[in-house]
């Protein structure tokens, strides 16, 4: 597939435009957007293809996209602001700030684990409608009487969906604001972004629609392919468990109008390329057009990179390495710098700052691959952009 690409490129970064369009030719590429910032200027910003195949639909400069679990990294920045103004403790238990959360031998997990998937509540076993999920306090109740699925603190295995209602209540019982309030406020507001978790029905309309997804056919795949799906992706299975919330979600639901308005930390976030990657850089360093920028202290990045948790996970069954919400550079999530972090979405998207080179990253799509992290697309784009800036790449 050809497409119309649109959009900003400085002299110097043709090849990162060029990898954008390959990723037409190549990866099946629908509608997307990416962006770069260096040093806090962005540098290239565009977008081309299709927003809705169904109505042809440009996918423009206006375009929005939900990202899946690149919205963690926006939930993570609420957690890491308040850690920074010393109102949360890292390795004080959870329910010092959440009561409630003291149940099922939950009463001494830190915050600390909690935001690197080391707590053990990848789900609930309380069956819950989509409605209940949505509506926020029957979600949080049954986390709150959850008993672990593992030994908290032995073992780390991706909290899927359940990463942003934990932290969200975190949030809110800290501030008083509920998660999307507080993420506009305090991070989409002063650094300039399009970015909600919880999206206002103004925007509905420039929503893409999200094609395929990272689940198969099984009728599609052979016997044996057949089995080693159910064994990993499987309704029975972990991962299986903790991406529909034992079943509460399906595929179809995520281009919903009740899904885009809710508050899912984990996996909601509605944005684009451009403001994913002005969010990193605002973290992480001076942005231009963001007086209040950059939001961390030089010590709340190193922080927030450090990583935490390394080795199998237990729901991916894959080496990951998580930092304090952020997933941290490596051959499973690779981000370009070492000293990168950020997070990938299922499906392809993805947001990272890496301090050391001052770049950062966005990327959306709505064409889902069948991957959590390390999409094709991005790795070209990735490579080229470092390959422009004369910076070193870790994972190529």
């Amino acid at each position: 597939m050809t497409a119309d690409v649109d959009g900003l490129v400085e002299p110097g970064f043709e090849a990162v435009r060029d990898a954008f369009i390959r990723n037409f030719a190549e990866h099946d590429e629908v509608g997307a957007g990416f962006s770069l910032h260096v040093e806090g200027h962005k540098v290239v910003d565009i977008w081309g293809g299709v927003a809705d195949p169904s109505t042809g639909r440009a996918y423009d400069e206006h375009t929005l996209q939900l990202v899946f679990s690149t919205t963690k990294g926006a939930t993570a920045s609420c957690v890491n602001l308040l850690i920074q103004r010393g109102l949360i403790d890292l390795d004080a238990p959870v329910a010092t700030y959440w009561p409630e959360f003291a149940q099922a031998g939950k009463e001494s997990i830190p915050v600390r684990w909690l935001m690197s998937h080391r707590a053990g509540l990848v789900t609930v076993d309380k069956p819950l409608s989509l409605d209940e999920v949505l509506a926020w306090d029957p979600i949080v109740e049954a986390l709150a009487v959850q008993e672990p699925l593992w030994e908290p603190g032995t073992a780390h295995g991706y909290h899927a969906v359940t990463f942003g209602w934990l932290l969200g209540e975190l949030i809110r019982r800290v501030d008083g604001r509920g998660l999307g309030q507080f993420f506009h406020e305090e991070i989409a507001e002063p650094l300039g972004l399009e970015f909600w978790i919880g999206l206002p029905e103004s925007e509905e309309p420039r929503v893409a629609t999200l094609l395929g997804g990272i689940a198969q056919d099984p009728a599609e795949l052979s016997e044996e392919a057949r089995a080693l799906y159910e064994q990993f992706m499987g309704p029975e299975s972990l991962l299986g468990r903790a991406l529909t919330l034992n079943g509460s979600f399906a595929q179809s639901d995520w281009n919903s109008r009740e899904v885009h308005a809710a508050e899912i930390g984990a996996a909601n976030g509605i944005t684009n390329a451009r403001s994913l990657s002005r969010m990193y850089a605002g973290l992480a360093g001076p942005l231009e057009g963001a007086p209040a920028s950059p939001l961390y202290t030089r010590e709340q990045v190193d922080a927030a990179r450090t990583t935490q948790t390394s080795g199998a996970d237990k729901c991916l069954f894959f080496e990951t390495t998580f930092g304090l919400g952020y997933m941290t550079s490596s051959p499973f999530s690779p981000y370009g710098g070492a000293g990168s972090f950020g997070h990938a979405g299922a499906g392809g998207s993805v947001g990272f700052a890496d301090p050391d080179n001052q770049i950062a990253v966005g990327y959306v799509m709505n064409q889902m691959q069948q991957n959590l992290s390390g999409d094709p697309r991005t790795r070209g784009l990735i490579q080229a952009s470092y390959e422009a800036v004369g910076a070193p790449i870790a994972f190529a």
